[in-house]
């Protein structure tokens, strides 16, 4: 189980709006989870057309006339969406609490008797750095701070990782940051050179998906709806769903990444490892080497994704650059592939394959087939 915050100190750079969507999609892919709205303005609950009269106020407050418990108000969105709504109560919690000792400690409390029932929680944060944010980071194992690409979110960025700092060394409590790009608008100039800023300073933070600026975001946040309930072939939907993979993406760590102690590591017999030895020979020989190409000489960065990695954005499948084509190498197993380039964060299909198919979001894959080398 992973409890991710979303968190950025300047306002209007999308965090909100990232906490819904990213919860709506990676419930689309079968993951439990919870949103905690943890603003006092209550935009996430509003955002979603949640009830608020009774919030984590209820939870934590100790004056409250009406205390509850954590699930006496959490409500349910969809299948796997659940919420828990705020409201403006919220905000006097920092004040009540402000000569309690722990009280940094208060929503790791709360979290800690319902975590069994959740794959992710998704905390929205206040845009603050006060008692609801580090109450937030101290129970997260990692923190999504949106950036637009302007100077201020970048600013924002460093006061954030003051803050993460400030944890670690005086709780003790190591929690990870990713940026995540937002409302970028591949029409400027302009959102190139600070993407290009944004890569050189955040790069071993930066996550591979980009949300562009789409007004099917807006829209459907007016009338209280996820993106991908609004319209899932949208860009907004596409770019949210692509998150939530490369998210999920991170739980999977591949075998030959494991590393083995000395105590672990097997001692192989000249039998065994001559057995070994004619396996993996048997497996090579299934495996074929498939080679994609795309001509993007303007793209700053390009991914390739398909069934094979299944449609995740990592190190491992992002092309060179070689003059103005990007390529890439793949060993794959003898088989069919769908796939994708992402090119500045946007997907499209390979224009030199005529072989493709719709997808469900409204655009095509393409198609290969990838030969095994005896065959």
């Amino acid at each position: 189980m992973r409890i991710i915050s979303i968190a950025n100190q300047k306002g209007g750079c999308g965090k909100t709006t990232t906490a819904i969507n990213l919860v709506s999609a990676l419930c689309a892919n079968g993951q439990r989870t919870l949103l905690i709205d943890l603003d006092p303005q209550a935009h996430a609950t509003l955002g979603i057309n949640r009830d608020d009269q009774f919030s984590i106020y209820n939870v934590i407050s100790r004056i409250t006339p009406r205390k509850m418990g954590i699930r006496d108000i959490i409500q349910k969105v969809d299948q796997y969406f659940d919420i828990v709504p705020s409201n403006v109560l919220v905000g006097t919690l920092e004040q009540e609490l402000a000569e309690e000792i722990g009280r940094e400690m208060k929503l790791v409390e709360v979290i800690n008797s319902i975590k069994e029932l959740y794959d992710y929680i998704i905390i929205d944060c206040p845009p603050s750095l006060g008692f609801l944010t580090v109450n937030s980071l101290r129970a997260s194992h990692e923190v999504i701070i949106p950036v637009e690409t302007s100077r201020f979110s970048m600013q924002g960025v460093d006061h954030l990782m003051d803050i993460i700092n400030l944890i670690r060394d005086r709780l003790n409590h190591h929690i990870t940051p990713r940026v995540l790009i937002t409302m970028f608008d591949s029409r400027l100039r302009h959102s190139f050179s600070m993407l290009d800023k944004i890569r050189a300073k955040f790069q071993d933070m930066l996550l591979g998906t980009i949300v562009h600026t789409n007004v099917k975001l807006k829209e459907s946040v007016v009338i209280g709806l996820t993106v991908h309930d609004y319209d899932k072939y949208s860009r907004g939907a596409k770019d949210y769903y692509s998150l939530a993979k490369e998210l999920m993406a991170m739980d999977k760590v591949p075998l030959d990444q494991v590393a083995l102690s000395s105590s672990e590591a097997p001692v192989l017999t000249g039998e065994f490892s001559q057995r070994m030895k004619e396996i993996v020979s048997r497996e090579m020989r299934s495996i074929g080497l498939a080679v994609f190409t795309l001509n993007a000489p303007e793209a700053q960065s390009v991914y390739i994704a398909g069934s094979f990695n299944e449609w995740s954005l990592n190190a491992s499948c992002r092309m060179k650059k070689e003059g103005g084509n990007w390529t890439i190498k793949l060993p794959l197993e003898a088989g069919i592939y769908k796939y994708q380039f992402v090119v500045d964060g946007r997907w499209q299909a390979d224009p030199t394959n005529d072989r493709k198919e719709p997808n469900g979001f409204g655009d095509m894959n393409s198609i290969i087939e990838v030969v095994s080398q005896n065959g």
